[in-house]
């Protein structure tokens, strides 16, 4: 017998392509892979959100400064609102910096797939990648706003600790915080469009139940352990700590808010793989 005739006589291998059901885990192998796509996402938003604008960077920090003005004349002059011994506007302000970073990173992996319909449904990628490379573009209005923050405190003659070291690892949890809740709602606006409304006014409220234009220790201290289930708690309050030294460290505040960002960051994923094989579909 030939080779040939050997050839066509051996089974042909077929492969059966399914969609993947149920709750998927998250391919971080994958992630890793298309760590490119990732990153030219995080580039084109940066480049779009600046691109023809009269003032540029400067609305990154006009909208936490507009902010401060309004909690400082309203809650600080206004109601008398205590700040733990500091003056209220950076009181305010340090505050404001890791809030702006959370609600903007937050509003827009919550669009992320809904505003880019053609690439969800013409190319194959971890769509994970999406929501994720806003929390990027993100980190660089965070960076001019902080920028800021340094000058007011150099106005008001306060110098940094060594507690500063711990500003990596809270801007990590404001962003945990803001990626877990973006990817539920990110995955929920897919197939439900009134999400997106749904979000300014979740995020509106989110802002008055964190400590920005007040603060926790007007709580007691076990209702604080309970208040800091709202993860962004931890993070105004060891931002103040780190950068103003306000207060004493918040070791029990700071782990219940990382322990609650974890489980909603968990959850978000799990969610979003579960629904994420409907998405060229519907969106």
């Amino acid at each position: 017998m030939s080779i040939d005739a050997l050839e066509q006589t051996k089974p042909v291998p077929v492969t059966h392509i399914r969609p993947l059901r149920g709750w998927i885990p998250i391919n971080f192998r994958e992630l890793w892979e298309y760590r490119d796509l990732l990153w030219l996402l995080a580039w084109k938003d940066i480049r779009v959100r600046y691109k023809q604008t009269v003032l540029g960077a400067a609305w990154a920090v006009l909208q936490p400064l507009l902010t401060m003005a309004v909690f400082s004349l309203f809650f600080g002059r206004l109601a008398k609102v205590p700040s733990d011994g500091l003056p209220y506007p950076i009181f305010t302000f340090a505050a404001l910096v890791p809030w702006t970073f959370f609600s903007f990173t937050l509003t827009q992996s919550s669009n992320s797939l809904v505003g880019n319909p053609n690439l969800i449904k013409k190319v194959y990628f971890p769509r994970l990648v999406v929501p994720m490379s806003c929390s990027i573009s993100a980190l660089v209005d965070m960076g001019f706003a902080f920028l800021v923050l340094c000058a007011f405190m150099a106005g008001y003659g306060m110098a940094p600790t060594l507690n500063i070291l711990w500003l990596p690892a809270l801007i990590l949890l404001a962003l945990v915080t803001a990626l877990g809740a973006g990817l539920w709602f990110a995955a929920l606006s897919v197939r439900y469009r009134d999400v997106r409304y749904i979000v300014p006014f979740l995020v509106q409220f989110w802002l008055f139940a964190t400590p920005i234009a007040y603060p926790s220790s007007l709580l007691s201290r076990p209702w604080q352990t309970v208040y800091a289930l709202n993860p962004m708690v931890g993070v105004v309050d060891g931002f103040r700590w780190a950068l103003l030294g306000s207060g004493s460290a918040p070791g029990p505040v700071l782990a219940v808010s990382a322990l609650a960002a974890l489980m909603l960051l968990f959850t978000g994923a799990l969610y979003f793989r579960r629904m994420e094989a409907t998405f060229a579909d519907i969106v």
